[in-house]
């Protein structure tokens, strides 16, 4: 079972932003549909809050890697 759960564990920067990255390009292929789907200051908001989820989201992940390292160090 600790084997399956290292493998889900974040224990790097250069991890931390490749899972950012996967997750910005997740939302702006979202926001992407919601400007299409929504036209107008509605989608424009809806595709804002897809990027703005992603920041606040890198933030933590970010945070919490570093956080884990002064822990074990």
């Amino acid at each position: 079972m600790k084997r399956i759960k290292r493998l889900f564990t974040i224990k790097t920067k250069f991890e931390a932003f490749l899972i950012i990255y996967a997750l910005a390009l997740g939302a702006t292929e979202r926001g992407v549909v919601y400007l299409q789907q929504y036209p107008g200051f509605g989608g424009q908001l809806l595709a804002l809050a897809c990027t703005g989820s992603v920041f606040m989201a890198g933030g933590m992940i970010i945070d919490a890697v570093e956080m884990r390292r002064r822990l074990i160090f």
